[in-house]
């Protein structure tokens, strides 16, 4: 039986035999290293830095989403635990679907982080075959517990999970301190002997969201704009409503070839002068087109990159940044900007700046 590692069943854990964990390693090759590493850059995948690894000696976890990897690799620092990230570097988590052997990383883990039922289709289904395996992997449900809102009326009903309910809850910093509970119980159950490390570790992950959390504050207060506009998919709902702000949606529904209908793209030119806008936000891992016609086709003179942390780019990788590396050098700049409280001429970006392209 598979029930989650947080909730009120207990699973067996267990260590790979050492001829399995032979085998495994050397799959794995060149696929240990951190969120801070530059160890994923050359395969597309990226591990955590624990002091655990593949060869018997120690645990496996792997997460199905970069945020929750992120967090998990940061709580096992210093344990016997290594973490490691399923979706390939420039991917985006929510719609990748990956090829079969993705489930024996799976069903060959000791854990695995997860955001719940019905988010990450491709996960749902692993859930279910591991039903079918003689091995036993834990779930770590990284949303078990979190006060989710209503879904958006600019987000698709695909998106929905638990009865029409936006996922995105990790972009407000105290709910993910939820999440972060949650995965800090589930690793304390994979290595108990390691629960102190873990517990100071979670601890020390809370004071950052908190800090985090007085920053997206500060940048809300300090807004000379009532809303920032973005260029399409809007995953910032939990960001708008922590903090009493208005982040908008200028294209919702795109044509299969990912262009702006000719209605909408009136609708959203209509609303740039009626708002006067002239910066918006466009997201690092979805299509670029919409962004690219809004600039050549409205009164937009640039669009900056946002982030809900689906992912993470080989250049992030190479940098070492994790969740608040992305929060303060991508998402914060940016808002700064659409909101009028920075001139885009005096803020600086390492990579995917001004009108990038992806």
């Amino acid at each position: 039986m598979h029930t989650d590692a947080n909730g009120s069943s207990t699973v067996s854990r267990r260590r790979f035999a050492s001829i399995g964990a032979g085998a495994l390693a050397g799959g794995l090759a060149g696929c240990t290293g951190n969120a801070a590493d530059t160890g994923s850059v050359g395969d597309g995948y990226g591990t955590g830095d624990g002091d655990g690894d593949s060869t018997g000696d120690g645990y496996t976890v792997v997460a199905s989403f970069f945020t929750f990897y992120d967090f998990a690799d940061s709580l096992a620092e210093g344990t016997d635990i290594a973490v490691e990230n399923l979706v390939p570097t420039g991917l985006h988590g929510h719609g990748w679907e990956p090829d079969p052997s993705i489930q024996r990383r799976i069903t060959d883990a000791d854990a695995l982080v997860h955001v719940g039922p019905d988010f990450q289709p491709w996960v749902d289904r692993a859930i279910d075959a591991l039903a079918a395996e003689t091995t036993e992997t834990e779930l770590i449900n990284a949303r078990e517990g979190v006060d989710l809102i209503d879904l958006a009326d600019s987000l698709t009903e695909e998106e929905a999970v638990e009865d029409a309910k936006d996922p995105h809850f990790w972009l407000d910093p105290r709910r993910a301190k939820v999440a972060v509970a949650n995965l800090a119980d589930g690793l304390a159950g994979v290595s108990p002997d390691h629960e102190a490390t873990i517990r100071e570790n979670a601890a020390a992950l809370d004071e950052e969201l908190d800090a985090l959390d007085e920053e997206w504050n500060a940048v809300f207060d300090a807004a000379e704009r009532d809303v920032a506009f973005l260029a399409a998919h809007n995953a910032f709902g939990y960001v708008s409503e922590r903090y009493g702000a208005t982040i908008e949606p200028l294209v919702v529904n795109l044509a299969a070839s990912n262009d702006v209908r000719p209605a909408d793209m009136q609708r959203a030119q209509d609303t740039i002068a009626a708002n006067g806008i002239r910066h918006i936000g466009a997201a690092v891992f979805e299509p670029i087109r919409p962004a690219r016609q809004l600039l050549e086709q409205t009164d937009v003179t640039a669009y900056f990159p946002v982030t809900p942390y689906a992912g993470t780019a080989e250049s992030w990788v190479e940098r070492g940044w994790g969740y608040f590396d992305i929060a303060r050098e991508v998402n914060l700049p940016t808002f700064r900007i659409l909101l009028g409280i920075d001139d885009p001429e005096d803020v600086t970006f390492a990579d995917y700046g001004r009108n990038f392209q992806p």
